[in-house]
């Protein structure tokens, strides 16, 4: 077996056992047994009965020993295990990881943005935007788009990291109104890539980073999610221009190493767009002192 055989056997493996855990008996709608159980979820047996496998086959799937499962395999633990869309998918990414035989030499990818991309996150002004790469550095930004993430300009360019920043910047945990929901996004599209790409040096130095560092990183880590949420509306505390609710889309940019360009907007008129101005004319203005301004009166 190749160096990258072994990876993905061992990623298949650690992802079913992490979703075995997390299903119990009566939501895989078997009947309830007296007596003391010692697994936290499904037992080996159960979820091999319920996705018509011999209890040997997929204990070698999970122990990384079967490297070949079959598409209407990974489709059966997909429904046993009541995986949704984007874990499904995922579970057969880890599937044709493990069956890959060619090994391939991991790489990192590009960080250039290009310039017709620089020119739309200016277009976008004063709507905060961010381009991001594929473990979250954060590689190109309006004014708005940096200042939004309170305290991540003072961090020097190379070590801008959405998912290093709302795990280790002070200021993180008071600027997201549900800090734990970022979070959780952060680690299930760095789980995801773990899982089709695990060698990537860019993932591991940054993972290995955060699970010295952040204990809420390690526990979250383990989980093994792996969905993320590529729009919806997100609140802000921010130090400069106070509460704001922004809502906000994320879009793969195609012909690029997994870049992704992230966008906040409101509506022109409401209280948080009027914030959103004050923000991009901070943000073009590195030199402003840090001071709460009063919203109402740079508004008038």
């Amino acid at each position: 077996m190749t160096r990258e055989q072994q990876s993905g056997s061992t990623e298949l493996g650690r992802f079913l056992r992490a979703r075995r855990a997390r299903i119990t008996p009566a939501e895989a709608g078997l009947t309830a047994v007296s007596g003391l159980r010692r697994t936290p979820g499904l037992r080996r047996e159960e979820l091999a009965t319920l996705a018509g496998i011999s209890i040997d086959y997929y204990t070698r799937l999970e122990r990384g020993r079967e490297t070949r499962p079959s598409p209407s395999v990974v489709d059966a633990l997909a429904r046993a295990l009541l995986l949704e869309e984007a874990e499904h998918e995922h579970l057969r990414s880890l599937a044709a990881l493990a069956a890959r035989t060619v090994p391939e030499q991991p790489t990192a990818p590009g960080r250039t943005v290009r310039p017709g991309v620089k020119l739309l996150l200016e277009g976008l002004r004063p709507h905060p935007a961010h381009v991001v790469g594929r473990t979250n550095d954060l590689l190109a930004a309006n004014p708005s788009g940096l200042r939004l993430l309170a305290g991540l300009d003072e961090w020097p360019a190379r070590q801008r990291n959405i998912a290093r920043y709302v795990f280790l910047h002070p200021a993180a945990r008071d600027l997201f109104h549900d800090w734990n929901t970022q979070v959780r996004g952060c680690v299930a599209r760095l789980r995801a890539l773990a899982g089709t790409d695990p060698d990537a040096p860019d993932l591991t130095r940054l993972a290995g980073e955060l699970l010295l560092k952040s204990p809420e990183f390690a526990r979250l880590w383990e989980r093994y999610d792996v969905k993320g949420s590529t729009h919806g509306r997100k609140t802000f505390h921010h130090p400069e221009v106070g509460d704001l609710t922004l809502g906000y889309q994320s879009m793969e940019l195609e012909g690029t190493p997994g870049h992704r360009l992230i966008a906040y907007y409101a509506e022109p008129g409401t209280p948080d767009y009027d914030a959103l101005v004050l923000l991009d004319l901070l943000g073009a203005e590195p030199s402003t002192p840090r001071t709460a301004p009063n919203r109402e009166a740079s508004a008038g």
